[in-house]
């Protein structure tokens, strides 16, 4: 783990764990590092968090004394940042966002030349300068002072592209949207009224403070009263940077990215345009997934947690698409990076070509109870690896006799082991979860 950069950039409570001084060193490395052979050039886009317009002068700052030029996409979508990068040919492409966040968090995650996460080898770069090596970089004089461009055009034609991606009218589609007082207040309504949508939108009135507050998708409830209360056909909600999406059924049953994975996933497979028969999933999918995947022949394969893991499986393997729970859903033949507008235009698809409403769709699938403790623990290796505990685990999945499932893993920031279950019945996830953690108490593993 990155002393300063985890899975989704350098993210923490704004001017306290990630502080202005430290986006200027960023800038100032970034433009230093991609300019020793040319002159570079660095694309932008950032949230509507108060301290994002803070971090956005600072990060332009650094990369212009470093003689970078910089191109301001202003408030927008991470996965808007990543098209940019890659279709205009940039060095590399900066969010300034704490996606789910609250407001006072906020973070930078930085992007390759082809809109991919940057190479961990730049990123501990970045992190011994920001240790003090090397103590000073050449500052950029003269002409060679970067410039600075509005770049609101590159949003544009990000917003022309996903509405060129769909494949059909949305005339008398009745759609909400909650737009997590984020990055898509202001584009998300745009896009479904020119295809054709009934749009009505909640989360859309940001004041930089509000960020994620009661809304979006980490807060489903308000979508859910307004697609049940309005009698609406559909719901999508999105995060602060908008990389992700989860939906509502006109029923009001939320549809989470295991859901959406299954419904595109048999979109695609029906289409004979599911490569290799197979979606990407992280080990924390639902027991229910994988049962409705088997009986329609759809293979999976489970990555460590974090689309960072999941995009990487998919490109090492040519596979199409896959993603997590939370929404992070990957479509690598149009994107590099999760992205909940896309998501919404190919749930939309889904629909609109089969005919059916989203929960018709989503029905096949039985989401099994689940359970997730966490164990503080002396160490994580010698809990998991202990003989007795996983004697436990194993008389745990026998109990469960192939109708569930039970998941040892460790926390990559604490000194914490979680134990979770899938089970037809609550019950049953709390017996094995408790049988596990017991063993665990005996063998005096569990932190005092």
């Amino acid at each position: 783990m990155s002393k300063y950069f985890g899975t989704d950039g350098f993210r923490g409570d704004a001017n306290v764990k990630l502080t202005v001084d430290h986006a200027f060193k960023v800038g100032r490395f970034l433009g230093y590092y991609y300019g020793r052979e040319h002159k570079a050039s660095v694309v932008i886009g950032k949230d509507t968090r108060r301290s994002s317009y803070m971090f956005e002068c600072a990060l332009t700052a650094g990369l212009t004394a470093s003689g970078a030029d910089v191109y301001l996409m202003h408030v927008t979508t991470t996965p808007s940042v990543s098209y940019i990068t890659r279709t205009d040919d940039f060095d590399c492409g900066i969010m300034i966002s704490a996606s789910h966040n609250a407001y006072h968090d906020n973070g930078i995650k930085l992007l390759n030349s082809n809109g991919e996460k940057m190479e961990p080898y730049v990123i501990n770069e970045i992190e011994r300068y920001l240790d003090g090596d090397p103590v000073e970089l050449p500052l950029a004089t003269n002409d060679s002072i970067g410039k600075v461009v509005d770049y609101s055009a590159g949003r544009n034609r990000y917003i022309g592209y996903l509405i060129s991606l769909a494949t059909h009218s949305y005339k008398d589609m009745r759609v909400g949207l909650d737009c997590a007082n984020g990055s898509t207040w202001m584009m998300a309504k745009n896009i479904f009224e020119t295809l054709g949508a009934d749009v009505t939108v909640i989360g859309d009135a940001p004041n930089g403070m509000n960020i994620n507050d009661g809304c979006g998708s980490t807060h489903i409830e308000a979508l859910r009263k307004l697609v049940v209360d309005n009698k609406l056909d559909v719901g999508f909600a999105f995060d602060g940077d908008a990389d992700r999406c989860i939906a509502v059924d006109e029923t009001g049953r939320i549809i989470d990215g295991d859901l959406i994975l299954y419904i595109y996933g048999k979109y695609m497979k029906d289409r004979e345009k599911l490569a290799q028969d197979t979606v990407v999933t992280t080990v924390m999918s639902n027991f229910g997934l994988y049962k409705a995947f088997d009986r329609i022949g759809i293979k999976y394969e489970k990555t460590d947690v974090g689309d960072k893991y999941v995009y990487e499986c998919m490109r090492q393997n040519g596979y199409l698409i896959g993603g997590e729970q939370s929404g992070h859903i990957i479509f690598t033949k149009y994107s590099a990076t999760g992205d909940g507008l896309l998501t919404a235009i190919k749930l939309m698809q889904a629909m609109l070509a089969n005919k059916k409403p989203l929960s018709e769709l989503a029905s096949p699938v039985t989401i099994y109870p689940q359970l997730l403790k966490n164990v503080r623990v002396e160490d994580k290796d010698a809990a998991i690896e202990n003989p007795a505990v996983q004697q436990a685990k194993r008389e745990a999945e026998e109990q469960l006799e192939g109708n569930g499932r039970v998941l040892l893993r460790k926390s990559g920031t604490e000194p914490v082991v979680r134990v979770m279950a899938e089970a037809p019945t609550n019950e049953e996830c709390a017996r094995a979860v408790d049988h596990i953690i017991d063993a665990m108490r005996a063998e005096g593993l569990i932190a005092g």
